[in-house]
């Protein structure tokens, strides 16, 4: 079944949970005949002692359809990253480890570094960067897919609902996104969902105004998902966040780029689950608050770009519109959860408010006093014309981190 959430800005595929996992892995194997298809998989080297990539890796070893399995590996020395090399040797399909923290791929970002084009600090949005290069270099796929290394309940059936939208040779999408209810161990999930995004968005409105932009971002059911498809041309063009903003800023840039029409979200799964972060680190400044900072700055930036007056004085408007949405939006919430029997702690709902509230003055604080920070990694594209041959030496590089000595 096929929707227009709200006034029809993207195309809603419901339902392919319905659909057997054997039916659209047959489909896929057809589109693979013309659309080869390939997979980012951003990991810390920590996720592959947990269960979670472990049955990632197993499943995925039967998914014949995938071409390429592309893995950005963070935090992993020597003797680590060939532990990870032998972790990922089950994988039938064509598949390469960026070792991100090795001497070769360190070498090319002090090369980038000299021209201020290197994509800066460590992070997820640094290791998909460099996923998606190693990918354009190596030209095996036509669509690629991304996903995170945590989620507890991942099946293959996953992956192939997300493909399905932008590897159908009849369908015109270049971009697919993933959605799913975030339930789980009988409770409401998504936090930073539910009570950041949802009401901020519906706070921008009312604050700078309506704009097809925000109505664009209000349109996906779940705009956080680490879940996305899209053809693998458009990584050539693409500028992405390096930081925590990183799915926020991949929507902006489809929809600087392409035709809303070209752009879909589909639901994946049922049944979702991963690895939860406290509200805040140990210093106070970790956890959910780092994310939701680089959320907001994201929103803020991309607003700014489109001549929003993005003020001090408006942050703290922002702030006080922001706070009481996100109280009506708890209510709804808890109306919801006693409906489907599920366990609802007032308290802890509304602290998580409170500390979001705090972080959009924060952000819009760091806005005003750093506002030409680079805020995107620069697009391949632009890597390119700058050194011609920097993808051909990328390719080599994880050729030989792959293959040769370490």
């Amino acid at each position: 079944m096929t929707d227009f959430h709200q006034n029809g800005v993207i195309t809603n595929f419901h339902n392919l949970v319905n659909r057997p996992t054997e039916s659209l892995e047959t489909a896929l194997r057809g589109f693979s005949r013309k659309h080869k298809m390939g997979l980012i998989l951003p990991s810390l080297f920590s996720e592959l002692e947990g269960p979670a990539l472990k049955n990632i890796i197993t499943q995925l070893a039967s998914v014949d359809w995938l071409e390429e399995i592309v893995i950005g590996l963070d935090n992993a020395n020597r003797e680590q990253f060939l532990y990870a090399r032998e972790f990922f040797s089950q994988l039938p399909q064509h598949h390469r480890i960026l070792w991100n923290d090795g001497p070769r791929l360190k070498a090319l970002d002090a090369e980038l570094e000299k021209e201020g084009l290197a994509p800066g600090a460590m992070g997820k949005g640094r290791n998909v960067w460099f996923c998606t290069g190693y990918t354009l270099a190596s030209d095996k796929t036509q669509c690629v897919a991304l996903h995170d290394c945590d989620i507890l309940t991942w099946d293959k059936g996953m992956l192939a609902r997300l493909f399905y939208p932008v590897a159908n040779p009849s369908f015109d999408y270049v971009f697919s996104k993933g959605f799913y209810a975030r339930v789980a161990n009988n409770k409401l999930n998504g936090r930073v969902g539910r009570l950041l995004v949802g009401p901020l968005l519906r706070s921008l409105r009312m604050v700078y105004g309506n704009s097809d932009y925000l109505e664009y971002l209000n349109s996906f059911r779940y705009p956080l998902s680490g879940e996305f498809a899209m053809r693998t041309h458009v990584l050539k063009g693409i500028k992405i966040p390096g930081d925590w903003g990183l799915e926020i800023g991949v929507l902006s840039e489809i929809y600087r780029n392409y035709a809303t029409r070209q752009t879909c979200q589909v639901e994946i799964a049922d049944n979702y689950d991963h690895k939860h972060q406290n509200l805040t680190g140990e210093d106070g400044n970790g956890g959910l608050r780092r994310m939701c900072n680089d959320i907001v700055q994201s929103l803020l930036r991309k607003l700014a770009t489109q001549g929003a007056q993005v003020t001090a004085d408006s942050f703290r408007v922002l702030k006080a519109t922001y706070y009481r949405n996100a109280l009506d939006v708890i209510e709804m919430y808890r109306h919801d959860a006693v409906m489907n029997g599920l366990s609802f702690d007032l308290h802890n709902e509304e602290a998580a408010v409170e500390m979001f509230t705090q972080v959009i003055l924060e952000a819009g604080q760091a806005f005003v006093e750093r506002p030409n920070d680079k805020p995107f990694i620069p697009s391949w594209s632009r890597i390119q014309s700058a050194f011609p041959d920097l993808l051909p030496r990328l390719y080599d590089a994880v050729e030989l981190d792959n293959k040769g000595e370490v």
